[in-house]
């Protein structure tokens, strides 16, 4: 189960403080359970995937339609539906739930989530740009970016010029997070240091995609421990 997701929602930051003294910042999610809505098969669409429910909403709020869609599969109305390519289906059956479980073994994971919005920002505190001289002739334009464009040739300002505008309210991925511990009975997950977003925001976690060969806090810890307990091969 290590190729689809589960949504969270941010409930804020703490500390861990391990037996050596060493603190650790975390940011911890409270994790929903999935629901198994669909299990598409190749014969039918061309690829392999399940299609994963998430949260409650009230039948009043969904269309007639979505409505349909759920009585025929024989399930409670979702808010989020998401869908995922995956190489072997015969480990999902329609109905199955599945919480935070499935990150049991899993060390690192990778999060998607929407952060902070900063509202209309300039250039030098959105794209950090050290603005124009203090003096010297510069008048009344000390934070301003500076050239827009050329003059007659190319004769426009290129897409992706870094201005003034909307700072913040974008979805960003955050990879290799460690999981620094799971509280199954409350639905909480501990993940390493802050993840983008504000109290409450809703986050995407999967397993890490790229393979992590780094140790996790806790085995540094137990290489320092068992390092300090083996005898010194130079002393006599």
């Amino acid at each position: 189960m290590s190729e689809i997701a589960l949504i969270g929602k941010k409930i804020g930051m703490t500390r861990e403080f391990y037996k050596t003294g060493q603190l650790v910042p975390v940011t911890v999610l409270k994790m929903e359970k999935a629901r198994v809505i669909q299990v598409i098969e190749k014969s039918k669409r061309g690829y392999k995937a399940v299609q994963l429910g998430y949260g409650k909403i009230k039948n009043s709020k969904i269309t007639k339609s979505m409505k349909g869609y759920f009585a025929k599969k024989n399930t409670e109305a979702k808010k989020k539906l998401k869908e995922y390519r995956i190489s072997n289906i015969e480990d999902y059956k329609e109905g199955n739930e599945f919480g935070l479980e499935i990150f049991q073994d899993v060390k690192f994971v990778d999060t998607k989530s929407k952060t902070i919005g900063k509202g209309f920002a300039g250039a030098m505190k959105r794209h950090n740009f050290g603005g124009l001289r203090a003096s010297h002739g510069v008048s009344i334009s000390h934070r301003s970016h500076g050239s827009t464009g050329q003059r007659q040739d190319p004769g426009k300002v290129f897409k992706g010029k870094k201005m003034a505008g909307h700072m913040g309210d974008k979805m960003r991925t955050m990879q290799n997070i460690e999981i620094i511990k799971t509280d199954l009975d409350n639905a909480l997950l501990y993940l390493k240091g802050s993840i983008p977003g504000s109290k409450n925001t809703e986050v995407f976690v999967k397993k890490s995609v790229k393979n992590i060969n780094k140790l996790t806090i806790l085995e540094k810890i137990d290489l320092a421990e068992k390092a300090k307990k083996t005898p010194d091969k130079k002393k006599k």
